[in-house]
């Protein structure tokens, strides 16, 4: 267990919040304002008991350079509109002029401060202790709340902890690891896990940890080709990880040690280009008709049975896409999977930007237990990962 704000004694104090605040943003307009307002109960829960908040972020990749289209400048201004209260910005993260601004602030009682790109500093992402210091003088208390970043060990999320009395889990980071910790300890059966997406290689680390925990492990997307072709199913010219088949190979073996019921698409949509009004075949996975195309999406046999497999289940757990998920015609499989699991009673669980983007785009993202902000920090705690963002915070 880990300390959370909740646990602290916050009146009077100054409190460090990383944040994720990693928006889209072109020519400063921001695109989703989804993480910003997952910030807000934290924010507000400082706020609201005495506290001052200095909200730290990263945005974009600035490569260490000072980047005006990579300011978080517009962030703190849209903050305030969905706060309902001035955010005070700093047009950096470090240095006396911050330090005067968060203490102009503090000093007029309970605030808000934003700083600068985190990321404007080649410190950050080298995990400098000096840097972690000089951001740790601005506060007294550390809360992180952006667990999308909890898997990179930089100043901001792990050096920084080292300078403070004592550093806790936001209200989101706190919600995040509820879930995802119960979906690996204590899960209610049956469990299914969904992977999909391009590459086995990105997800080799979570099937074999997840193989030890769920009941049923259902493979779509373009990684299933990869298993296909170690089975010596055709493949075309889809997308095929060649130095990953002894794995795709070794997990089957483990998925029938363990009895897990590992699935695979019987049937997929295959065509010669991936644009829009393309023409497609839908035909069955030992077909050798596919030819020299390449499979976009799974077909209506698999949808059918995955649908099934998924409909019983107590716990869900869904990362990556069945198909092509971008060009609407191959879209389907996707988003078939989305009105699958949102109508499971359970609890379900969703990572990755195409799966999050098909329960949105169904209207079905009030029906998910949790809708997870961290992608690759996600992917990495289901691999088994301890994360050094989580693992710096204070235990209870």
């Amino acid at each position: 267990m880990k300390l959370s704000v909740r646990d602290l004694d916050i009146p009077g104090k100054r409190v460090f919040v990383r944040v994720d605040f990693n928006v889209p943003l072109k020519n400063g307009v921001i695109g989703d304002d989804t993480r910003i307002r997952a910030s807000i109960p934290t924010i507000r829960h400082i706020i609201e008991h005495g506290g001052t908040a200095i909200l730290a972020s990263h945005l974009g990749r600035p490569k260490g350079k000072q980047n005006p289209a990579l300011s978080l400048k517009p962030v703190a201004d849209r903050l305030a509109e969905l706060i309902g209260r001035p955010v005070a910005f700093a047009p950096d993260c470090v240095g006396d002029e911050v330090k005067k601004i968060v203490s102009d602030v503090h000093k007029s009682g309970a605030g808000l401060v934003l700083l600068e790109n985190l990321r404007f500093h080649p410190e950050e992402e080298k995990n400098d202790p000096a840097f972690a210091a000089q951001l740790a003088s601005l506060c007294d208390l550390y809360v992180d709340d952006a667990f999308g970043a909890a898997h990179r060990a930089h100043a901001s999320v792990e050096g920084i902890t080292h300078h403070v009395r004592k550093a806790a889990a936001g209200l989101l980071m706190e919600q995040e690891l509820h879930f995802l910790g119960h979906a690996l300890e204590s899960p209610e059966r049956p469990f299914v896990a969904i992977l999909g997406g391009a590459k086995v290689s990105d997800k080799i680390e979570v099937i074999e940890n997840m193989l030890g925990k769920v009941d049923r492990l259902l493979i779509g997307g373009a990684m299933a080709y990869t298993f296909f072709k170690s089975r010596g199913l055709p493949v075309g010219n889809s997308l095929v990880e060649d130095d990953k088949q002894d794995d795709a190979r070794r997990i089957t073996e483990d998925a029938k040690t363990k009895g897990v019921r590992l699935e695979l698409p019987t049937d997929h949509l295959v065509t010669d280009t991936i644009e829009p009004g393309t023409a497609f075949d839908v035909i069955d996975v030992d077909d050798a008709h596919i030819g020299d195309r390449m499979g976009v999406d799974i077909g209506p046999k698999t949808i059918d049975r995955f649908t099934a497999l998924i409909a019983d289940a107590k716990t869900v757990v869904w990362n990556g896409p069945m198909g092509v998920f971008e060009v609407e015609v191959f879209a389907g499989g996707t988003e078939a999977i989305a009105r699958a699991v949102a109508n499971v009673h359970g609890t379900t669980i969703i990572g990755g930007g195409d799966s999050i983007a098909a329960v949105k785009q169904a209207g079905l993202a009030d029906k998910i237990t949790h809708i997870s902000t961290g992608g690759g920090a996600s992917l990495e705690f289901l691999g088994g990962r301890t994360l050094p963002g989580v693992a710096a915070l204070t235990d209870v």
